[in-house]
């Protein structure tokens, strides 16, 4: 990221920039890092069960308490309601669906709130904005479960509350694109020790993809023998896998400006006295069951006693 955004020649250099995440990357060891870059802003969404402080406020009697100043007020449990306090900001509006469903949206915002932290990432001193997603039908039934999400960052006072969700929901397009990609172009089955062979993998992957894209209105729709609902008409959205079963008669149309293939002969192998580097070992890094007993360690000194 500290590349992506101080590189010389991107267009959002030195602009407002929004970076989105699942909840995998809500911790401070990822947030942490991000609150550095001041054009910056993360939007990560939060799991239901996390806990979370809003900022302590002193009394006017206790200006200067003696000890060490607190950092964290009272706690914002999300799956206890009685620990919430009124939102700063709350915005209501409404969407329909692709199939004309109209739903209600509600988000609710509560600005100055943190996180615990540690010597490493002091979170104290980053205050987030969170956010509560709440969509229902005509009659208030919730639809989904409530969604949350937490936007940090110097500039994130910039960004509406609305700009923060839609901004999100533009995540969803790269989760599609992750799974075509892993279960048709065989992106994470190419397996190698070199950093540097993946990333060229990983662009091949996406290369393929774009010339699905760019070969999308040359493509015929090819049901399955059970594919009723696939019609050679133009009411028929043409997605990638679609696009993919017709792309072998696409691309030999086109053809190819490379030769045929010719025997130059049999490799020489190696040079007399070369050596071969070995591959440089690593140890292998085993996940704890959280089922397995730890191991009560004894003091030494208990030991020593026990032993005399």
């Amino acid at each position: 990221m500290k590349t992506i955004l101080n590189h010389s020649s991107v267009p959002w250099k030195d602009k407002l920039s929004v970076l989105v995440a699942d909840s995998l990357y809500s911790q401070r060891s990822f947030l942490g890092e991000q609150v550095k870059h001041n054009n910056l802003v993360t939007i990560t969404r939060v799991k239901s069960n996390r806990v979370f402080y809003r900022q302590f406020v002193p009394e006017d009697s206790l200006l200067n308490p003696p000890g060490h100043p607190r950092w964290y007020g009272d706690k914002f449990d999300l799956k206890d309601e009685t620990t919430w306090h009124e939102p700063d900001q709350v915005t209501q509006s409404t969407f329909t669906t692709k199939r004309g469903r109209e739903l209600n949206l509600k988000i609710s915002g509560w600005k100055q709130m943190l996180m615990r932290g540690t010597s490493d990432y002091p979170m104290h001193d980053y205050p987030f904005t969170l956010l509560q997603i709440v969509v229902s039908d005509e009659t208030g039934q919730v639809v989904w479960k409530p969604m949350w999400l937490l936007v940090i960052g110097h500039r994130c006072d910039e960004l509406s509350l609305v700009e923060c969700y839609e901004a999100y929901r533009q995540r969803y397009d790269l989760e599609h694109l992750f799974r075509f990609a892993k279960q048709k172009l065989l992106m994470n089955s190419y397996s190698t020790p070199s950093l540097h062979h993946e990333e060229n993998w990983f662009q091949l992957t996406l290369l393929a993809y774009v010339n699905l894209w760019k070969a999308r209105k040359l493509a015929t729709i090819l049901p399955r023998p059970w594919e009723t609902y696939l019609k050679t008409t133009e009411s028929v959205k043409t997605t990638p896998s679609l696009v993919q079963r017709d792309f072998y008669r696409i691309i030999s149309s086109l053809g190819t400006p490379a030769q045929s293939p010719k025997r130059r002969g049999y490799s020489p192998g190696r040079f007399k006295g070369e050596k071969k580097v070995h591959r440089a070992r690593h140890q292998v890094i085993k996940k704890q069951s959280k089922h397995q007993k730890q191991k009560i360690k004894v003091p030494y000194f208990l030991l020593c006693n026990s032993l005399r």
